[in-house]
């Protein structure tokens, strides 16, 4: 333990000494309009709503992004290692109460704020977390992947702590578990940066102990941003962007790319199982994920995973992600195993240009009919986009635009009841002014995304272009 901290810090140490190499350059798209950050904190308990907010939303909207404090050199910023800022919308009684939007409590932020170092352990150099918020256990925790813990908030979106949920384990986790609605279990494939051999599986239950770990060996070391998961199986994405040597003495801050040597897989690992040796590995023609919808298995024990696909991702850019054909797809992984078989079934389900793919989570793991995505022309040079809602059964797909220089980003479903059908509810999300006007979140009718929306609220400040988020209900 004692040399793997050592090895983190020396790690650290070298990585921002190649960093200061980097000659200066003023330009980075991930700094500037509506990416730039935001410089302060803020409260807002008057806020104009346009339509009708339905009374039965009782929660809190609250999405998380990057927003540095300081920036050394835009040219070595990377978008998903900025400061952490979480931004909140509570919802009640058909009123917007307020919005506010708050820092995550890293070292470096409290220190610059003035600000006690915030409770709890840290794992690595940095603490930053800044990439997905979850409701888990009756608590609020900000996630990021790759190396720092957790961080949990209050129910002000203020740092409580940070820590690995209420585990006393040093591992990394994941911006994306995935949650078993009737278990309240969290399911998740875990990578760290600076162990390039190995990801891990871990289960946290509902009272946020870690209760299952297993090592997944590896190679090259992958980013696996996300999983996915069945009532059977956990599905690991192993696919070609991993580590780079090269990347990291050029003075990246990230240094993922695109790797053709690193053979494309997606895994099966059987949900019960004590040990990797019960992984079967489905090959794939060279692509990557950011982001799963959803699987399920189905009756003849096939494997099915939705996801989003790119042909190549981290190929130019060491800022951001740059590449942006990604395609909604279908991914099926037969249940008898042979040399023909043992490769991805791949269906483009919508060729449309997308990202942020989301359904009615109640159904994780299961069959599920509806996908809502948004339209994304290039990640790093946004424009005007629209909300996708496929019908997986009909093949339909039904569109809502938010209007000229306006950006939605991912857009989440919150059932109308608890015992509500699939699709019965609402879609909400912060949308953006290209423009660099204040942003709204917008309110439509998840049965009828294609009518005007059901209620705006209108926000006093501009939210930067940022990642996930979720629908936090009764958090206070």
């Amino acid at each position: 333990m004692a040399m793997a901290r050592l090895l983190e810090k020396s790690s650290g140490w070298i990585s921002r000494r190649l960093q200061k190499r980097v000659p200066y350059n003023a330009t980075n798209t991930f700094l500037q309009g509506a990416f730039a950050p935001l410089p302060s904190e803020h409260t807002e308990t008057e806020l104009k709503v346009h339509g009708t907010i339905p009374s039965e939303l009782k929660g809190v909207l609250a999405r998380i992004g990057p927003n540095p404090l300081h920036v050394d050199n835009p040219a070595t910023y990377h978008w998903f290692l900025g400061d952490g800022m979480v931004h909140g919308l509570r919802l009640q009684d058909g009123q917007a109460l307020w919005y506010r939007n708050r820092f995550i409590g890293s070292d470096s932020v409290n220190k610059a704020k003035g600000l006690p170092r915030a409770p709890g352990p840290r794992r690595g150099v940095a603490d930053v977390v800044n990439t997905n918020i979850i409701g888990h256990g009756g608590r609020l925790w900000a996630l990021v992947e790759a190396g720092p813990y957790p961080v949990e908030l209050d129910n002000t979106l203020n740092t409580v702590k940070h820590g690995l949920f209420d585990s006393d384990m040093d591992t990394s986790f994941t911006a994306h578990p995935h949650t078993d609605a009737e278990t309240g279990e969290m399911h998740a494939i875990c990578y760290n940066g600076l162990q390039h051999n190995r990801v891990n599986y871990l289960v946290v239950d509902k009272n946020s102990k870690i209760t299952k770990k297993i090592g997944i060996p590896v190679k090259h070391g992958p980013m696996m941003h996300d999983c996915a998961m069945t009532k059977k199986y956990m599905v690991i994405f192993d696919l070609p962007v991993t580590f780079s040597v090269k990347s990291a003495l050029g003075g990246a801050s990230l240094p993922y790319t695109w790797n053709p040597n690193h053979p494309a897989r997606v895994g099966l690992l059987p949900r019960e199982s004590k040990n990797a040796n019960d992984i079967r590995w489905f090959n794939i023609d060279p692509c990557f994920v950011f982001h799963s919808c959803n699987a399920f298995d189905q009756d003849d024990g096939s494997v099915v995973v939705d996801v989003v696909a790119y042909e190549r991702m981290f190929d130019r850019s060491t800022q951001g992600p740059e590449n942006s054909n990604g395609a909604f797809e279908r991914w099926t992984m037969a249940a008898v195993s042979s040399s023909l078989q043992n490769k991805v079934q791949r269906k483009v389900l919508s060729s449309e240009r997308q990202e942020f793919p989301r359904c009615d989570e109640r159904r994780t793991g299961k069959p599920y009919r509806h996908a809502y995505v948004i339209g994304v022309d290039d990640l790093d040079k946004p424009s005007a986009n629209v909300l996708y809602h496929h019908d997986l059964h009909t093949g339909e797909t039904m569109r809502h635009t938010y209007g000229d220089n306006q950006f939605t980003g991912e857009v989440v479903f919150v059932p109308r009841h608890a015992d509500a059908a699939e699709n019965d509810g609402w879609l909400l999300s912060y949308v953006h002014d290209l423009n660099g006007g204040n942003s709204r979140v917008v309110i439509l009718d998840a049965a009828n995304v294609a009518s005007a929306a059901l209620a705006e609220i209108e926000l006093t400040v501009r939210v930067p272009l940022g990642f996930h988020g979720n629908w936090i209900a009764d958090v206070l």
